[in-house]
């Protein structure tokens, strides 16, 4: 009777948790964003250097982009944004129908919106630092609105994810003053720390 009571308590438990947070978020995806940023990272950096610009930042905190620059780095961005969403959508949409889970539901739509208002924030003063000649704070900047985003959506999530973002913004602060090496946050930041939260996500929930 009592083992009856108590599985009657874990089910139910189980299907609030469903209705309350957002469990089809894969450790793989995390993994296949990180590596995405790698490889993003280093075509920035292709970049960069190609146009002089890296070697002007390692003199100097400021460079002003001329309007071609800022469209192409803009453009770059976007697409290693668009393809980091992409396999993150692909692992976590994989899990949840192999886990018979929810993927996209109100608590999906939430956690979209409360995560959506920091980074479109970030964004606009991220663009707005490049266009007035403060390059260099970009990448701390991106890094800590990023981590203000991953603990404001961690509500909806697993706990490991505010702690990802409290990585970010530490690691955001740090490169406000070391505004050289920009990049090198940026490829620890959506690189690294995305691969070994994905590790440790899989290996606490996913891997049976």
């Amino acid at each position: 009777m009592l083992e009856d009571r108590l599985k009657d308590i874990s089910e139910i438990r189980n299907l609030m948790e469903q209705q309350t947070k957002f469990l089809s978020l894969s450790g793989l995806s995390g993994v296949g964003a990180g590596i995405v940023a790698l490889l993003g990272a280093f075509v920035t950096y292709q970049y960069l250097y190609a146009k002089g610009i890296y070697q002007s930042l390692q003199r100097q905190t400021s460079y002003t982009l001329t309007g071609n620059e800022l469209l192409e780095l803009l453009a770059i961005a976007v697409g290693i944004m668009f393809c980091a969403l992409a396999v993150a959508t692909f692992f976590s949409y994989r899990m949840a129908k192999q886990k018979n889970l929810p993927f996209w539901n109100k608590t999906a739509q939430r956690l979209m919106i409360d995560m959506a208002i920091p980074l479109v924030v970030g964004g606009i003063f991220s663009l707005e630092l490049a266009i007035y000649s403060l390059g260099g704070l970009v990448p701390g900047a991106t890094l800590i609105f990023y981590g203000l985003s991953l603990v404001n959506g961690g509500k909806y999530m697993q706990p490991e994810i505010r702690y990802l973002g409290l990585c970010q913004m530490i690691l955001g602060l740090l490169a406000t003053f070391f505004m050289g090496y920009g990049l090198f946050f940026w490829a620890i930041g959506f690189g690294f720390l995305h691969i070994i939260y994905g590790l440790v996500l899989y290996q606490k929930y996913e891997r049976s």
